[in-house]
């Protein structure tokens, strides 16, 4: 794993999406086994790029999310490495049937893509909202459940899916995003990333929140004179254990930040793991038992308490609860 922390909190000018397609062009090129399937989203992506170069291995669905499901994991029986996007909402609530039974019990290369994920969904509505969609893919288990946080990581981890022959689940930030990673950085399933040495507090983030991790840490720093240690924690299953509790012994605290419900995400992943093998202090930042709304990102963010403010409130709650 080898990777440039850009750390600007400034927009790329390339959409996320397009890590994604990029990501696919190159690999379907080198791997006639690979296919895409989408439920009448490709402009939503522009994966209408996949079928314009592989029109014989890329397919539209329709709006029949469960359909598409069956189709991916029969090609897979078949030999073939199928990815399936729809947006979060409907890859997980709509498919997820068939996800378990057809692809995860036959531990079939199925790669889901649900886009949108979370507050991202911004005007999509809250009935277009997943914040459960992650909690889903992880109780299948055999899966690889992926939350990732810009261009260059999206593209990097699905180049690396193309390989995984288990079934996963990825969100793809479909619009733009926040760059904190250089191009070329590249990245392990199930490894995560230290971003930010600190000897006070651990932050575990994945997705948009990491660059509100690192944000959170610079207020934290210039403020208070707290040296917060950033963890990205892309990877949900299989959690790196060895990093997380390598972190909770160093600093011994921590606060995680998810777009997703906390109950059953990667605060609860992270809870369950320092239960059984490292009590420790444990502030989780999140979607706290709500449904979705209408509205601009930065709007929800405040709505939801998702914002580098909030981290860094919950990292001075946290060291307070230090034995």
């Amino acid at each position: 794993m080898n990777f440039t922390l850009v750390g600007k909190h400034e927009k790329d000018a390339r959409a996320n999406r397009d890590g994604y397609v990029d990501a696919m062009l190159g690999v379907m090129e080198q791997d006639k086994t690979i296919s895409h399937i989408d439920c009448d989203l490709m402009g939503c992506i522009n994966s209408g790029k996949l079928l314009k170069s592989f029109p014989d291995r890329t397919f539209n669905a329709g709006i029949a999310e469960q359909n598409a499901m069956g189709v991916a994991s029969g090609m897979a029986a078949t030999g073939m490495k199928v990815f399936v996007h729809s947006f979060g909402c409907f890859a997980a609530r709509r498919m997820f049937d068939q996800a378990f039974l057809a692809a995860g019990y036959s531990e079939l290369p199925v790669h889901v893509i649900g886009s949108d994920p979370g507050v991202t969904a911004a005007f999509n509505g809250a009935t277009h909202m997943p914040f459960e969609d992650c909690a889903l893919y992880m109780t299948i288990p055999n899966a690889v459940v992926i939350d990732s946080c810009d261009y260059v990581q999206t593209k990097a981890l699905t180049e690396q899916l193309a390989k995984c022959g288990k079934p996963s689940y990825m969100r793809l930030i479909r619009k733009d995003c926040i760059q904190v990673y250089g191009d070329g950085s590249q990245f392990e399933i199930g490894k995560g990333v230290t971003l930010r040495d600190g000897g006070d507090v651990t932050i575990i983030a994945s997705g948009i929140l990491v660059d509100e991790a690192l944000k959170a840490a610079e207020l934290l720093a210039g403020a208070q004179k707290i040296n917060a240690l950033v963890l990205d924690i892309h990877t949900w299953k299989p959690l790196d254990e060895d990093l997380i509790l390598k972190a909770a012994a160093e600093t011994g605290c921590i606060v995680t930040a998810e777009n997703h419900q906390v109950s059953c995400g990667l605060g609860s992943a992270v809870a369950n793991l320092l239960s059984q093998k490292c009590p420790t202090p444990l502030e989780r930042i999140g979607i706290q038992n709500r449904f979705g709304q209408v509205g601009p990102q930065a709007f929800l963010m405040e709505q939801y308490n998702l914002t580098a403010k909030d981290i860094a409130a919950a990292a001075v709650k946290v060291m307070s609860r230090k034995v």
